[in-house]
């Protein structure tokens, strides 16, 4: 899979299958992103090979710990992030900057708490009012590369 900003300057392709798709509804997400969710791609970042400028952004978190957002240096769309749990290890890539979103649909859909009323889920997708266990959902070869790259 690979993807790019609106101008085309940062280019970027993943090497490997991303270890899960989220579609996040929480508020920080609809906020930053100004829609009503998100979609990420969740990747080792040393498996995310990315040409062009990037400016690092960082931004505050539900969390408190922050997100790094990573944007094209000369249209500043963003591209990917990091979160404060997983600093660096781990990209979060925006699926909607991919040459083809539709290869990459989401695994869950997480908080749904705060999802708008108006967004319709699929039946039988996995959702969750806020996060979950990743045990409960993840393959065991993601299970296997997560704990490669955060040992744990």
């Amino acid at each position: 899979m690979e993807g790019s900003c609106t101008c085309g300057a940062l280019r970027y392709r993943l090497l490997d299958a991303p270890m899960i798709v989220h579609c996040c509804h929480c508020t920080w997400c609809q906020r930053e992103t100004g829609s009503a969710f998100a979609v990420n791609a969740m990747i080792e970042t040393d498996r995310l090979e990315v040409t062009g400028a990037v400016d690092y952004v960082m931004t505050p978190s539900a969390s408190g710990k922050g997100q790094e957002v990573a944007r094209c240096a000369h249209c500043q769309v963003a591209i990917f992030s990091h979160y404060g749990g997983a600093g660096r290890k781990i990209a979060f890539v925006r699926v909607g900057t991919m040459a083809d979103p539709a290869a990459c649909p989401p695994d869950a859909h997480i908080f749904i708490s705060t999802k708008q009323p108006w967004v319709e889920l699929g039946a039988g997708m996995p959702a969750f009012d806020g996060y979950y266990r990743s045990a409960d959902l993840w393959s065991e070869a993601s299970l296997a590369r997560r704990k490669a790259v955060l040992g744990k």
